[in-house]
């Protein structure tokens, strides 16, 4: 009996020792993973060499969930100078963040419905001799756009009226003296800042303008529509200037590619020419062609499309997106396309390769846009699910 005992108790603490190995194992294995976490939030990638800043893109998790919408978030942006941003919701209102320690400021009140779109005008004027303004402008489907004083009184300096149903989408020209707007009544506007005049109409598309924004150089702009197209116009002749429809649904976004994007769409196309020819090697050979500007759109067929628009063609497509694509911004330093979708996600694509580098579960519902700040690493995306969320990147 005792014998058997003996087996019995032996029997037991082996299994108790394989279970502890076999625990310390996974600890061991979890510490390792914990390890990998921790290099890759310190120097932004599972490796141990840091990236440059140019290669920094959003890291999760979000530095600060912002909440205190009521209703659905359409358009977030950054504040050219400060560190804000402003939001736009369903909710009629409009509001103001510090996105470096996550505090709501305030709440700016004039529209009494939803607001669609924001712009801050960049170039900034002068009121005084040591008074410089900066404005927000916003546009709302109460079928007005309001200019804001942003650095002051935070008032309502003008309500300009013209469009006859949802304005949808609003951009400055660079100079800031006018300002576009885009609205379902398939009108795109052109207003004198200081006065509130309409001073131009362009007319071309046969259904809801869904955005409008201007090319750097401030000579042209693009629209895109629920017919599917995109327009390019000329600024001062009303002129379109070339139509694209290669989409296939409607079109909710587009963006102009800057400067510095321009080498990586070069790259990118060269190997397309190479994929067609059947021949890699020659792509190392081609010499780059002058090319742009460079539109970039997306579409509720879940892609998104590049432009040539002295060429007039597409360039290329990238597909990865499982619903409709509802915002696009730049990489500051250009290597990098960010979209956002109702897939519930936000998605880094690395323009030369043509392929979708990163992906973050950004929210719990649809997103519905994004920016990326011009100087400091920070992205910022809003969601329909009424919360704001910026994202470090590194």
């Amino acid at each position: 009996m005792m014998e058997n005992d003996d087996k019995k108790v032996m029997g037991l603490l082996e299994k108790k020792w394989t279970s502890v190995i076999r625990l310390q194992k996974k600890v061991m294995d979890l510490e390792t993973k914990l390890q990998e976490a921790e290099r890759e939030y310190i120097h932004g990638a599972p490796t141990r060499e840091k990236r440059q800043p140019g290669e920094w893109i959003p890291r999760p998790p979000e530095k600060f969930c912002l909440s205190g919408h009521r209703s659905p978030i359409t358009r977030v942006i950054f504040h050219p100078v400060y560190s804000i941003i402003a939001s736009s919701s369903e909710d009629s209102t409009i509001k103001v963040w510090d996105f470096e320690t996550g505090d709501f400021e305030r709440s700016l009140k004039g529209h009494t419905d939803a607001v669609q779109d924001l712009a801050f005008d960049m170039s900034g004027k002068l009121l005084g001799p040591d008074y410089q303004i900066l404005v927000l402008a916003s546009c709302s489907a109460d079928m007005t756009i309001k200019i804001w004083e942003f650095v002051q009184t935070f008032d309502c300096m003008k309500t300009l009226k013209g469009h006859d149903h949802n304005i949808s989408s609003i951009a400055f020209l660079p100079s800031g003296d006018h300002l576009l707007s885009a609205s379902r009544d398939h009108l795109i506007k052109m207003w004198e800042v200081t006065t509130g005049y309409c001073v131009r109409t362009f007319a071309g598309h046969n259904e809801w303008v869904r955005m409008v924004r201007v090319h750097h150089d401030g000579n042209i702009f693009a629209s895109c529509s629920n017919d599917q197209t995109i327009c390019v116009w000329n600024t001062l002749s009303k002129e379109c200037k070339i139509q694209f429809c290669d989409h296939e649904h409607v079109v909710e976004c587009i963006q102009w590619a800057p400067d510095k994007a321009l080498r990586y769409v070069v790259e990118a196309e060269h190997k397309n020419a190479s994929q067609m020819n059947g021949d890699a090697k020659k792509s190392d050979s081609i010499i780059a062609p002058k090319i742009g500007p460079i539109l970039v759109s997306g579409s509720r067929d879940k892609t998104i499309k590049f432009f040539d628009i002295n060429a007039g063609c597409c360039l290329f497509t990238l597909i990865g997106h499982d619903n409709w694509v509802r915002g696009l911004r730049f990489h500051p330093a250009g290597k990098y396309l960010l979209s956002v979708a109702d897939d519930k996600t936000l998605r880094v694509w690395a323009i030369a390769q043509k392929r979708c580098a990163k992906t973050l579960d950004a929210h719990k519902h649809f997103v519905s846009s994004l920016d990326f700040h011009p100087s400091l690493p920070y992205v910022v995306t809003s969601s329909v699910d009424m919360t704001i969320k910026v994202w470090e990147c590194r």
